[in-house]
């Protein structure tokens, strides 16, 4: 994939721009400041961004907003934005951006698993939704009375999709079976009054209900 990378702090930026290279990936630019992410974004038409939320000048959320303004200029760019805080405001703005599908929100701390974060990465490129644990926990936890409709189980089953987890993974996970695992997540969809159509955008659509806030 062709990625552009935003990131001030210059240990950090080459770092995750040699991580991308050594696993096939093209940077076709790696920048320290918002501007310079929309400029080269302009330039380069990227597979998917990568960026920081607090670049200068202002160190505040630079870089989730101009992740946010490309996603409303090119609903269909992927994002993945890196905080070094849990920060459910800032996940929920970039959840509201494009079409909610192709985003993700990592905490700093998961980039030191090379093997998850390029499984993010990749995740994302290909239009899923993926927000990092803590944060779905928090952002579930202030949400309590709609998640009040679905069961304890249907719950786990909406924070680990919200991970990105396939229906693989969410049935290792809990320890059930995979066709168990269908079930849960065809209540969950049925309760939120979700329409028939394709089956990713409704799980899209699942999560991002209980996401935004």
């Amino acid at each position: 994939m062709r990625v552009v990378i935003a990131e001030d702090g210059l240990l950090v930026r080459e770092g995750v721009a040699g991580m991308l290279r050594r696993f096939g990936h093209e940077v076709v630019a790696a920048v320290g400041d918002a501007a310079a992410l929309l400029a080269a974004v302009a330039e380069h038409r990227p597979d998917i961004v990568v960026t920081d939320v607090r670049m200068p000048p202002g160190f505040s959320d630079e870089g989730l907003q101009a992740a946010i303004a490309l996603r409303t200029a090119d609903p269909d760019l992927p994002v993945l934005v890196l905080s070094q805080f849990v920060a459910p405001t800032y996940a929920a703005e970039l959840l509201d951006s494009g079409n909610g599908a192709g985003v993700g929100y990592l905490l700093k701390d998961r980039v030191g698993d090379v093997a998850e974060f390029i499984d993010v990465l990749v995740a994302v490129a290909k239009g899923q939704t993926v927000v990092d644990p803590e944060v779905v926990r928090q952002m579930l936890g202030r949400r309590r009375d709609p998640i009040s409709l679905l069961t304890a189980r249907e719950r786990e089953v909406l924070a680990l999709m919200a991970e990105g987890r396939s229906n693989t993974a969410i049935a290792r996970r809990l320890v059930v079976t995979e066709a168990a695992v269908a079930k849960h997540i065809g209540s969950v969809l049925t309760k939120l009054d979700l329409p028939p159509g394709s089956d990713d955008h409704r799980r899209v659509r699942a999560v991002l209900a209980y996401l935004r806030g």
